[in-house]
């Protein structure tokens, strides 16, 4: 990240320095945005309702959580000082101090503070500053900071504070939501749940706040469940909504509809396009299938003991080709990875399932259209991820550059897809 708005620091200072509210305001966040996002932000980087809506309305809440970047910290706050009700900074007497060193000694004194030791056998990483030991130690600070009894500020000028690099790969994404929603998981887990340790602390409604980042990685259940046994059940001739013509389909059909049309509103209040809008449901299955599949059993194997905490970086360089892509806004695979196995298989699947159920549609034609009334629902659920899938398809059929999903992953996805819909038929 880099500044982007010199007046920053300015806009800050007025919150710090506000008479009223200022002395219990620990830190001042500022959105996390990019600056080589594509037009329609083929990859949902910019996660545009998070950061304009539902970190803005944390500050009736008592405020944002630290988010790792783009933040200004009051150190007091940051270095474990507890708030008090009557708590006042006197500005004009900080404006007089003096240093009485000398240059040559705040120099060696600012070397050991840049270096990668000055913490060791001291509080630092537990009582004071950001705490160690968890993938997003950003979150837990912040939270440990708010349960001190601060508060904290969301702040959004018109000209973006600071901007960053988004991934310019579909790997590079996953990855990086694989950390963030193990992190978060491991918090949730452990002594830091907002519910747990912000009990009487914090507010109920803050200690809430948190939980659907921490659950992210525990989405991917119900999600895995709506792709893959709809369909399999379709194949084998099982019914698990109401029929199109009952009445108990009404809210089905209500919550699916009125759901999808809010987001779309939101996402377009918040400035994307309609195109933007359907490239973030895309990423949103594609990271709840793979990303929280994989954070959700490495922080179970985690607590078992079978594994070890470790931190992936995630890559922000590519290549000429892959940056030509990324501009034309060509989903980017060219990698053979676990995450690509499963997303293939998937989407396999759904397109076996779909042609399954439009051979019985098409076979069921003289009976009244039964198999359609009883199985609808199904139906257009397989149909809408075989359409959230194209670009997947396009990957493994049809494209002949270096980005097209590897041969290995083509013949696993079908082989695997092939046999679940075996065991299902039979």
């Amino acid at each position: 990240m880099y500044s982007n708005n010199s007046k920053s620091i300015k806009y800050s200072l007025c919150i710090f320095m506000d008479e009223e509210k200022g002395d219990e305001i620990a830190y001042i966040q500022f959105p996390q945005k990019f600056n080589n996002l594509t037009k329609n932000d083929i990859y949902g980087c910019s996660l545009r309702v998070i950061q304009q809506l539902e970190l803005a309305g944390l500050d009736a809440n008592g405020g944002p959580m630290y988010i790792g970047t783009g933040c200004f910290h009051r150190r007091e706050a940051l270095c474990g000082k507890q708030y008090e009700k009557n708590y006042k900074v006197d500005w004009k007497k900080l404006n007089d101090t003096k240093a009485n060193e000398s240059a040559s000694v705040l120099e060696e004194t600012c070397k050991v503070l840049a270096s990668c030791t000055f913490e060791h056998n001291t509080p630092w990483g537990k009582e004071l500053g950001l705490k160690y030991g968890i993938l997003v130690e950003d979150i837990i600070t912040g939270l440990s900071i708010k349960c001190r009894g601060w508060k904290s500020m969301y702040l959004n000028p018109e000209r973006e504070g600071f901007l960053g690099v988004a991934p310019t790969t579909l790997l590079q994404l996953l990855v990086q939501h694989t950390r963030w929603a193990e992190g978060h998981l491991q918090i949730f887990l452990s002594r830091y749940c907002s519910l747990v340790y912000g009990y009487k602390r914090i507010p109920l409604k803050l200690r809430l706040a948190y939980c659907p980042f921490n659950l992210w990685a525990a989405n991917c259940l119900a999600t895995l469940y709506y792709v893959v046994v709809p369909c399999l059940c379709l194949l084998k001739g099982f019914s698990l909504f109401p029929k199109i013509s009952s009445p108990w389909v009404v809210p089905f059909v209500y919550v699916a509809f009125v759901h999808r049309a809010y987001s779309l509103g939101e996402f377009l209040w918040c400035g994307g396009t309609f195109r933007g809008w359907c490239n973030d449901q895309r990423v949103w299955l594609f990271k709840r299938t793979t990303s929280y599949f994989f954070a959700f059993f490495q922080t179970i194997l985690k607590l078992l003991g079978y594994s070890q905490l470790t931190f992936a970086l995630t890559a922000k360089v590519s290549d000429e080709n892959v940056s030509e892509r990324y501009e034309q806004e060509l989903i980017e695979f060219g990698a053979t990875s676990p995450m690509f196995d499963i997303l293939a298989t998937l989407a396999m699947l759904n397109l076996f399932g779909s042609f399954g159920a439009i051979k019985k549609v098409i076979l069921d034609a003289d009976e009244d259209f039964k198999v359609l009334d009883q199985f609808g629902l199904q139906i257009l659920l397989c149909l809408v991820l075989v359409t959230i899938n194209l670009p997947v398809y396009q990957a493994l059929f049809f494209r002949k550059d270096n980005g097209k999903m590897p041969s290995s992953v083509t013949y696993k996805s079908i082989i695997f897809a092939l046999l679940a819909c075996t065991v299902a038929m039979y």
